[in-house]
């Protein structure tokens, strides 16, 4: 388990942020280590969590997938059986990239990624028929001026 993350540490999360298919000899030479130090610490990292998953960051515009939207939701039902159902629905739908429980008058705050206005609709209505709700809006992203998986470390 890792106790501090320290500068060398930082620096192979910032390479693997950016490219996390880099081989642990490009890693290693990136970061001044050996291969295997650079597999030991690249190890431990999963190991605690900090590393969560390794994955391919894809273009939604190239796949079809051409409309970003952010969908406000407010709910009269603050029980945990409710935010169980919630939470199950948003992980069950496959165009919900994210969805997050907020202070404040916003309850939910939903963001998904779906082909056009038909396939937003259908998603909508399978949400709806999943979940009560008291109140839904939806922004539209016209464009995207930043999106990043990358932390600032």
């Amino acid at each position: 388990m890792i106790e501090t993350i320290d500068a060398l540490d930082r620096k192979i999360l910032s390479n693997l942020q950016r490219d996390a298919s880099m081989g642990l000899e490009a890693l290693g030479e990136a970061v001044g280590l050996s291969r295997n130090a650079t597999w030991r610490r690249v190890r431990a990292l999963e190991q605690s969590g900090v590393i969560r998953a390794r994955v391919a960051v894809l273009d939604g515009d190239l796949l079809g997938l051409k409309l970003s939207v952010f969908i406000q939701i407010r709910t009269n039902r603050h029980d945990p059986e409710w935010l169980s159902t919630f939470a199950a629905a948003t992980r069950d739908m496959p165009s919900i990239l994210a969805a997050y429980r907020m202070s404040g008058d916003l309850d939910y705050l939903v963001h998904a990624r779906v082909a056009d206005m038909a396939a937003y609709d259908a998603m909508y209505q399978d949400l709806i028929r999943r979940v009560e709700m008291s109140d839904v809006a939806a922004s539209f992203v016209m464009e995207e001026l930043k999106e990043t998986t990358a932390l600032p470390l």
